[in-house]
């Protein structure tokens, strides 16, 4: 049988910002759910300091796919090799390498791809590489983006996280959470849901929410879902006042109870907030207070009520009735 053809690509940007910050960005893989819009989640599977082994959940043409990155840093040459493992079809192989160049006063970046497709068939290849450019494009200009914030991207960046001890079985705190559909009734501040779930635990939803001030804020949502164990989601449509908006519910049996944790993480636009304040881009406090009031009533609401219907399910040790 003829070894498959290797099909190669390079996507070039300039970025107005030293290129140590840019190398960072493309290094930090735990920042890129929020950096780059593919990106729903990532997880780290193993890191020696200079090896590391990742699990990416990507959007590919609005549908979930997920892959083992092997990734090789060298902070000298400001560069990091990539090989996927676990491709999905028509992927029969695909590697690469991010590179930073000092140009100018700011960088040049450099995203290469080398790849192989199943069988070399040539509609497969036409999908894949248009599939290559649009997603290289896309991550580049929001590299870009992201690295010319300079000092103002601490000031946009916002994470919270919240707890809540559970007297009941996690089973039930992740049914609670995993079954959005019954959000509209179980969430004073969700008033309308809709949940597509195609390929099991992986969902996509349409939501309305209701802030404190009564405004209903629509947002679409994907969510990757662990059984019993944890579900990560990212929004693909946020509110108006985030470009990112990502975060994670964690289900995790104690010795007599269930810990549940919700933790969020936001990337505001700038522009956004220098319109609220009436002030100059970077100056955020004001609304990032804002915010975080907001993103703590959601994590303690929903696991208040996760709370609740998890403990009425265990009479035994709360005295409730059964659901």
């Amino acid at each position: 049988m003829a070894e498959l053809r290797i099909r190669t690509a390079r996507h070039t940007v300039r970025v107005a910002a030293a290129p140590r910050r840019v190398y960072q960005l493309i290094a930090d893989v735990t920042r890129w759910p929020q950096i780059f819009d593919p990106t729903v989640s990532v997880e780290h599977l193993g890191f020696d300091g200079t090896s590391e082994r990742v699990q990416v959940w990507e959007l590919v043409d609005g549908e979930v796919q997920s892959f083992i990155s092997h990734r090789e840093h060298n902070p000298t040459r400001m560069q990091v090799r990539f090989r996927q493992q676990n491709t999905p079809h028509p992927v029969a192989s695909m590697g690469g390498m991010w590179l930073v160049l000092p140009k100018g006063s700011g960088s040049l970046v450099a995203l290469d791809h080398y790849y192989r497709v199943v069988g070399d068939d040539p509609v497969d290849a036409e999908w894949l590489a248009q599939a290559v450019d649009r997603n290289s494009v896309a991550v580049l200009a929001a590299l870009r983006e992201t690295a010319e914030l300079g000092d103002e991207l601490d000031a946009l960046w916002l994470s919270c996280e919240d707890s809540v001890d559970i007297h009941g079985d996690a089973r039930d705190v992740y049914d609670f959470l995993a079954r959005a559909q019954d959000w509209p009734q179980r969430l004073p501040h969700v008033d309308r849901l809709s949940v597509a779930e195609d390929v099991f635990g992986i969902q996509h939803l349409e939501t309305g929410a209701r802030t404190p001030d009564g405004t209903v804020h629509s947002t679409s949502t994907v969510r990757v879902c662990f059984p019993e164990t944890h579900i990560v989601y990212k929004q693909t449509r946020p509110p108006a006042i985030m470009r990112a908006h990502t975060g994670a519910f964690v289900v995790r049996q104690l010795a007599g109870g269930v810990r549940a944790t919700a933790r969020q993480t936001v990337l505001l636009r700038q522009e956004t907030v220098a319109g609220l304040l009436g002030a100059e881009p970077g100056s955020a406090p004001d609304v990032r207070s804002a915010v975080r009031e907001v993103l703590r009533a959601f994590n303690l609401g929903t696991l208040g009520r996760a709370k609740a219907f998890a403990e009425a399910r265990r009479p035994a040790l709360t005295g409730g009735a059964p659901q």
